[in-house]
């Protein structure tokens, strides 16, 4: 995979095509994602996917190994602990 090839302002979807978020950046081994795709409670926090998770990259579009709703449970604060949907 070509990681090299995830850019700022690319659509991260799930592997069932639904918005997940917008890459910030890449950091070391995690994709950044904006801070306005956050939801909930973790409205305005930052959130990281680690790559391993990414598919791969078609267009501007970074898709994910896993669906949507699965996707956001693997998203990470930036500490590295998984977000507390709850």
């Amino acid at each position: 995979m070509a990681m090299n090839k995830i850019n700022g302002g690319m659509e991260v979807i799930g592997a069932d095509g639904v918005h997940v978020g917008t890459v910030d950046q890449v950091e070391g081994d995690r994709i950044r994602l904006r801070k306005s795709d956050s939801f909930g409670h973790h409205k305005g926090h930052q959130h990281y996917i680690e790559l391993g998770f990414v598919a791969g990259v078609e267009g501007n579009k970074v898709r994910l190994s896993a669906n949507a709703d699965i996707a956001v449970t693997l998203e990470e604060e930036p500490s590295g602990r998984p977000v507390d949907l709850g």
